[in-house]
């Protein structure tokens, strides 16, 4: 792609998502300028989609943007911060032609205009692999108040906001390994909701929280990592969707599946410690503990979980 062809394409597909946003000089500079808002602090998160890797190769460009948009989005959440802003880099391959690289911007449109959120910068390229884009999230939060992963202690409550395992299970739904009818395990996959609706719970009751991206067990170990303490998690209390529920049911390893349920990940559903009874829209599923890691129980018994969620290396 030429630069003539490349900058006229960004003023086509991707100038009409800022929204007007001052600083991004309707993109027509090399870079952005962010205003600062007195008594918040800017709360900074990117997060990265390859195909084959983080979707099906051969999904809807615009399913793409749309979840690129959200798991970035689910990190703010998890920080209790209020988004207004992104800057996208995306490298094309060649199978996106005008078609797909326009379905990709209306996708991404969409859901930047349904969160509220403004395209400041970015950069788009071309690629001769799979198809990669990146976002760069920003948000604002009263100053000194972001939930860290760091902060849990020692007879804090773990809970976990919706339901857990419906990520792993939409995956295996599209690709047809497990039953999904009406198709809702798959959108769950393709589809999550950042859970931004909860930072001023978050902000309230929490010590210390993360999204669960790479699966509930990892996450939760990310935040005993930073917090130097342990945690014990009850794979009973696992809140469940119906979908999953009618799943496990039909398993004949139950343990077994509760372990694939709490470690499988592309849930973007929030775990976190809070001192006190967990709020509404959370579900109370183990204790911070003297120690380090991440323990499961089922049935009482202390399970061997080999491992807590995805690797990327």
């Amino acid at each position: 792609m030429s630069g003539a062809d490349e900058f006229s394409e960004i003023s086509r597909l991707f100038r009409p998502l800022t929204g007007g946003a001052a600083g991004a000089f309707d993109l027509l500079d090399d870079a952005a300028v962010v205003p600062q808002r007195p008594g918040f602090d800017l709360v900074v998160t990117k997060d990265a989609i390859v195909g084959g890797v983080h979707f099906p190769v051969g999904e809807r460009p615009d399913l793409i943007a749309r979840k690129l948009v959200r798991v970035n989005l689910s990190d703010l959440a998890a920080k209790a911060a209020e988004p207004f802003g992104c800057f996208l880099a995306v490298a094309w391959p060649k199978a996106f032609g005008p078609a797909e690289r326009r379905a990709f911007a209306d996708g991404l449109g969409a859901d930047l205009q349904a969160f509220g959120v403004a395209l400041l910068g970015g950069d788009t390229v071309s690629t001769p692999g799979p198809f990669t884009a990146s976002l760069t999230a920003l948000g604002w939060v009263p100053e000194g108040r972001m939930v860290r992963r760091a902060g849990a202690a020692v007879g804090d409550l773990v809970a976990v906001s919706g339901t857990i395992g419906d990520g792993t299970l939409g995956l295996a739904a599209a690709s047809g390994e497990v039953d999904d009818a009406d198709g809702w395990l798959a959108d769950r996959y393709r589809l999550p909701t950042p859970r931004l609706e909860l930072r001023q719970t978050l902000r309230a009751h929490a010590s210390a929280a993360a999204d669960v991206s790479d699966g509930l067990m990892a996450d939760a170990g990310h935040i005993a990592e930073a917090s130097g303490v342990g945690m014990r998690l009850d794979l009973d209390a696992l809140p469940l969707s119906a979908a999953a529920r009618r799943w496990l049911d039909l398993q004949p390893d139950r343990t077994a599946a509760l372990i694939r349920l709490a470690t499988g990940g592309d849930d973007y559903e929030v775990v976190c410690t809070m001192r006190d009874a967990a709020p509404e829209g959370f579900t109370v599923i183990g204790a911070v503990v003297v120690g380090s890691g991440v323990e499961a129980l089922a049935d009482g018994e202390r399970l061997e979980v080999a491992q807590r969620g995805w690797r990327h290396l």
